[in-house]
């Protein structure tokens, strides 16, 4: 009866999972998303400590409390230009918790003879090595998107030739570990756990900054593999339903991604991997260094808004630095006011996290219906009086477009340009996180607002607000 109660109720967190992805799929949904992924948690945990199998319940009551009070605190402390890191780190808990399970299982469980030992173990080493590949390379993009590690790709000669050898090491270790007697096995599963390390490291060390919102799905994906590996390792159903879950719908984000950004997924996992070199672009006229931009004032952005019909607001990163969004959202108000259409267009990787800017006007309660996405919106700039662009760079890059040695060449991005006029609001003329100069700042319709976004949209709102 116990096993009957214990599946149903895990089938039940398994349909609320379900339900919670679903609801996440769209803004209007995300909360009741959010609480059914909560309630489905519940109902997994109660069900897992009512189990006969659990019995130390003081150490899983203190694990529970010190996680729930760990968690608060991030949650309550951390700011939207962390939550890209925050994501990262928490894929690396996942991928930790699964390599130490994996450890915990061999050592402490009987193994059965035979072909079930052999199963079982094959199940502790996918789940010890992909957790340990998730770990570290979870890590390294926390680090590269806090700024801790440069944004710059780090490609090593003979990099695919070091992944490869890193694979046939793991497949060696593999059948060391299965064959090995009793625990014996310890010394190629503990190679392993370096080996895929070592891998997890090079693979996203070797990934450019322009890419980080598709890294951060990866590893998404790579956590979801894992807790699936650790539920068959464990004989627990929910674990192997839940991370096929995630693990799925984070590779089918990354694809999506990909395609958005004009990529393969290929090419971003592994640095490049047999694509063609960039063609050498025609040198030109000028450098950069000696083309001018036009500089503007918040008071001739508020008159050329005010004298607009139709403004479309690109978000970037630099929104959520600034925090400016609830003043920007207070600015759409003013403007809706007097009849002007606003409207936002959202790149699918803008920010460091996918659906960064999505969420960030989320929060500041920003109307849905006015948030499109860069397949919806792209056609309709040429017919835009104005176009705001609060700090972003990749995304507006008309280098993309014309420039074959850019490595963003080719890379859908927001054709902002065709705007009869383009306000860029941002600290400098510094190029964007790929490290790429930006060819938009010299258009003769493109106006730059230098400074910090938060003050200059402050400013800005106050002097609409006088007008109105």
């Amino acid at each position: 009866m116990e096993g009957v109660l214990l599946t149903v109720a895990y089938l039940v967190a398994g349909v609320l999972f379900i339900l919670s992805l679903r609801g996440l799929s769209s803004q209007e949904t995300a909360r009741r998303g959010n609480l059914y992924g909560i309630i489905g948690m519940m109902v997994a945990l109660g069900a897992a400590l009512s189990s006969s199998a659990v019995n130390a319940y003081s150490y899983v009551g203190i694990a529970i409390l010190a996680g729930t009070g760990v968690g608060s605190v991030l949650a309550l402390r951390v700011k939207m230009t962390a939550m890209p890191e925050l994501v990262a780190m928490l894929h690396s808990f996942v991928g930790a918790a699964a390599a130490l399970v994996g450890f915990a299982s061999y050592f402490g469980d009987p193994h059965a003879a035979g072909a079930a030992r052999s199963i079982h173990l094959v199940e502790t080493y996918i789940a010890v090595a992909i957790g340990a590949l998730t770990f570290t390379g979870s890590v390294i993009a926390f680090l590269k998107l806090r700024g801790t590690l440069s944004g710059k790709p780090l490609l090593l000669p003979g990099r695919h030739g070091l992944n490869l050898a890193l694979l046939v090491g793991l497949v060696w270790c593999a059948v060391l570990f299965v064959k090995a007697p009793g625990v014996q096995g310890v010394v190629p599963l503990g190679i392993a756990t370096a080996l895929a390390s070592v891998l997890g490291i090079h693979l996203v060390v070797a990934i450019g900054g322009a890419d980080m919102p598709v890294v951060v799905s990866l590893l998404n994906s790579y956590s979801g593999w894992t807790a699936s590996a650790a539920g068959f390792m464990l004989q627990n159903d929910l674990l192997i339903v839940t991370g096929a879950l995630v693990g799925s719908s984070g590779a089918i984000l990354s694809v999506i991604m990909c395609r958005a950004m004009n990529r393969s997924i290929w090419n971003v996992v592994f640095s490049g991997f047999g694509s063609a070199p960039p063609k050498k672009a025609a040198a030109p006229a000028a450098s950069t260094e000696a083309l001018t931009v036009n500089e503007t004032s918040v008071e001739e952005t508020a008159e050329a808004l005010l004298a607009s019909k139709a403004v479309i607001i690109v978000p970037g990163y630099g929104l959520a630095v600034a925090r400016a969004q609830h003043t920007v959202c207070e600015m759409t108000k003013i403007l809706r006011k007097r009849d002007i259409e606003v409207r936002f267009a959202i790149h699918p990787v803008a920010g460091r996290l996918p659906g960064h800017m999505n969420v960030l006007l989320a929060e500041a309660a920003v109307p849905y219906d006015i948030v499109l996405e860069m397949d919806e919106i792209n056609d309709d700039f040429p017919d835009t009086d104005t176009v705001m662009v609060i700090g972003a760079n990749d995304i507006v890059n008309p280098g993309a477009q014309t420039d074959e040695s850019s490595p963003i060449y080719g890379m859908p991005v927001l054709e902002v340009w065709n705007a009869k006029r383009v306000v860029m609001l941002k600290r400098s003329r510094a190029a964007g996180y790929a490290g790429v100069d930006n060819p938009l700042f010299y258009k003769r319709n493109t106006e730059m607002l230098f400074g910090d976004a938060g003050d200059s949209i402050s400013k800005l709102v106050a002097i609409l607000r006088e007008k109105a």
